[in-house]
């Protein structure tokens, strides 16, 4: 959706899909780099934070231009379109400008136009409160818009298309033997998109594995076969590890010298969740002289907050220093067969050891192991995890590279 040409090899597309007979419900982001500019315009026109109401305002108009448009192509290919916005489609969200989740969807409109043989072109990324304000999704909100809506319309298969082939075991900018995951679960999906995979949103998947919708991952650029998301994938012989994901948003802070006294974290963490500021992984030492260490994770947007944060819980929480360290990254393995074959965790520490890095803190559940190591030699420890585990065997040559969408 970039610029014309693609808009309108867009709607040849979705006029190929209508003539095999399917019903088309089609959700749309902004073009090519248009939120960005209406943000960066927003800054020119605003001294500091601009209000959250009218930046939901300004940021929803990038998404009627691409629904018109591509609408419009589609007309003048020979077939009917009818471009509705997210609150003509009937999306209805919770009041958080900037961040709303959907709360409900009323696709009677919808219906009636398929029923008249249209195709339907809506706008991702924005809703209705029960307000009656327009209110814009966030990060993701275009593929969560798409999957909620297969939801609700109980459509028969929700394809989400972007400039990758599919779902790689991966980012093939960094290994380019990569391979191309032909399915994954939404468990295995889901945590690879909370640990910095960007094909897909985890509000998109999360809605896909809670409503059981069919979901494929497609190139807009190919005809080629995509990944599918589904409960349970097919394992395959001798690969435990299904995908390989970093974050490169990570820092760490380390709060020193608390006193050993009941409620000194949860004071310490509340404060945080009171500023809005969400934590990942939690490392406590070993009390020494009445005194504990304890470091956590968090993005590394937040990190001037939380210190200042921490600095203002002096005379709440007793320590002796807190400290920040920024320049990290966090490498993650997911697979669902890591539950049942033990020894998994060991051979990702031994790899990293061996290429002489440490490892500052890790993380592990049922199917992932996350590790927070520097961030000068993540292409390497990448390859490497990539060869040990078994990824690097591909049968087919794919193309392209990690997305990042909204």
């Amino acid at each position: 959706m970039g610029d014309a040409e693609r808009m309108k090899r867009v709607a040849r597309r979705i006029v190929d899909r209508a003539n095999e007979g399917n019903r088309c419900v089609v959700v749309v982001s902004a073009m090519g780099d248009t939120t960005d500019d209406l943000i960066d315009l927003s800054k020119q026109i605003c001294d500091g934070v601009p209000p959250a109401r009218e930046m939901d305002m300004l940021l929803t108009t990038g998404e009627q231009v691409s629904i018109a448009l591509l609408s419009m192509a589609i007309h003048s290919l020979g077939k009917e379109a009818v471009s509705y916005t997210g609150w003509q489609a009937g999306m209805n969200t919770d009041s958080s400008h900037g961040r709303a989740r959907i709360t409900e969807i009323r696709p009677e409109r919808i219906f009636r136009s398929l029923d008249e043989g249209k195709i339907v072109i809506v706008a991702g990324f924005q809703g209705l409160s029960d307000t009656g304000e327009i209110t814009t999704l966030g990060r993701g909100g275009s593929d969560t818009t798409a999957v909620a809506l297969a939801a609700a319309i109980q459509a028969d298969l929700c394809e989400i298309y972007t400039d990758v082939d599919g779902v790689y075991s991966t980012d093939p900018r960094v290994v380019k033997n990569a391979r191309k995951l032909q399915e994954i679960s939404y468990d295995e999906m889901l945590e690879l998109a909370n640990l910095g995979a960007a094909v897909l949103h985890p509000r998109a998947v999360e809605y896909a594995k809670h409503y059981q919708v069919a979901l494929v991952v497609r190139s807009s650029f190919n005809q080629n076969q995509g990944t599918f998301v589904k409960e349970e994938a097919v394992m395959e012989q001798g690969i435990v590890v299904r995908g390989i994901a970093y974050d490169k948003n990570v820092a760490r802070v380390s709060i020193l010298g608390v006193a050993e006294k009941p409620g000194q974290l949860a004071k310490v963490f509340k404060a945080l969740a009171d500023a809005g500021i969400n934590v990942d992984i939690i490392v406590q030492s070993g009390i020494t002289d009445g005194r504990a260490d304890f470091s956590f994770t968090l993005t590394l947007d937040d990190l001037d907050r939380a210190m200042k944060v921490i600095e203002q819980i002096r005379g709440e929480v007793e320590f002796r220093e807190a400290t920040s360290e920024a320049n990290l990254v966090k490498v993650s393995i997911v697979g669902a067969g890591m539950v049942s074959n033990p020894g998994v965790a060991a051979q990702m520490f031994e790899v990293i050891s061996g290429l002489g890095i440490s490892i500052k803190m890790v993380s592990t559940s049922e199917i992932k192991v996350s590790c927070v190591i520097e961030n000068a030699r993540l292409a390497e420890v990448v390859q490497a995890l990539h060869t040990a585990y078994g990824l690097d065997t591909n049968e087919q040559a794919f193309v392209g590279g990690p997305s990042v969408r909204r």
